[in-house]
């Protein structure tokens, strides 16, 4: 176990990645209507694929490959803990830059950050339990499921239910501010991952070997799931798109805030989880900048035939 590994944050830090959190989900929910609601429960085929794949699929093989392959405890309940986590808000960007359906996108972020009130704490606690691996640690963190769930319902569910309100009372702010707020959040993530890697530079240069393999093999795994549940669902390019990128972008953020939160003495969680926080970003933007180009050389070359 990487026992050695030891993360230094300030105890400020753990406000300000709340804030973060709190803050992009906000801006995500801002033009979220309850109509949107609405229409999942009328045409649920896309959002409920993705959100099988999501919080079923997804943990489950995460724990099957940390057992299977004996992965050290504290690296493979980092895994676990990211994929119990929701999708990530940075997925609607990137599915807009993909062409994919937006709407998807932002459905599926919504409604997963309202599953994750039980089901993020839930999957934690029963792959870190089931699993022979992991159960040893989980036993030892003496996990209080509660107090997850009430923080998971501070930074996702209160501020999506407060952008909706937003949203409703001014709607010409949301048209004006929509998009310079998804980027700002982006950016602000960003700069608290940087200095929070900046401050603990030694220890991920020592242990880069230990996880950056696992932390890409782990994202390439998530983005494959998404897109083979939405091929095998026979979904639309565009609401592919939207569930491939929904699935492997997780929500390393809420990860980190639980960490930061309850266990942050397990240095192996935190390089695990913080990796993922910048990876699935540069996988995620090759991903739709891909596909972005394609979808833009199939117009030009059917309007050429044309």
């Amino acid at each position: 176990m990487l026992t050695d590994v030891q993360i230094h944050f300030e105890p400020q830090s753990l406000l300000l990645l709340n804030a973060i959190l709190a803050l992009m989900m906000f801006g995500v929910s801002l033009n979220l209507k309850p109509d949107d609601f609405w229409k999942i429960l009328k045409t649920p085929i896309a959002p409920t694929i993705g959100l099988v794949a999501q919080f079923l699929v997804l943990p489950f093989l995460t724990s099957m490959v940390v057992w299977i392959f004996n992965i050290d405890p504290e690296l493979g309940l980092g895994m676990i803990l990211v994929a119990s986590c929701p999708g990530g808000t940075f997925s609607n960007i990137m599915t807009h830059i993909a062409r994919g359906n937006v709407a998807v996108s932002v459905s599926m972020t919504a409604v997963s950050s309202l599953f994750a009130i039980v089901m993020t704490p839930f999957n934690f606690f029963l792959y870190g339990q089931l699993n022979p691996v992991t159960s040893p640690l989980i036993q030892e963190i003496a996990l209080q499921p509660l107090e997850i769930f009430l923080l998971v319902t501070m930074v996702l569910a209160v501020p999506l239910l407060m952008g909706m309100m937003v949203g409703q009372v001014f709607p010409k702010f949301v048209k004006r501010s929509d998009t310079p707020f998804r980027f700002l959040s982006l950016l602000v993530f960003l700069a608290f991952i940087i200095i929070a890697v900046s401050n603990n530079v030694d220890v991920f240069l020592e242990h880069m070997g230990s996880f950056a393999i696992l932390v890409v093999a782990h994202n390439a795994m998530a983005l494959s799931i998404g897109a083979t549940a939405a091929y095998l669902g026979k979904l639309n390019s565009a609401d592919r798109r939207a569930v491939t990128l929904e699935v492997g972008i997780q929500n390393s953020g809420l990860g980190l805030g639980i960490l930061f939160t309850f266990f942050p003495q397990y240095g192996g969680m935190m390089v695990i989880t913080a990796f993922w926080g910048v990876l699935h970003l540069v996988s995620g933007l090759g991903l739709a900048l891909f596909w972005n180009t394609r979808t833009m050389s199939s117009k030009e070359a059917s309007y050429v035939s044309n």
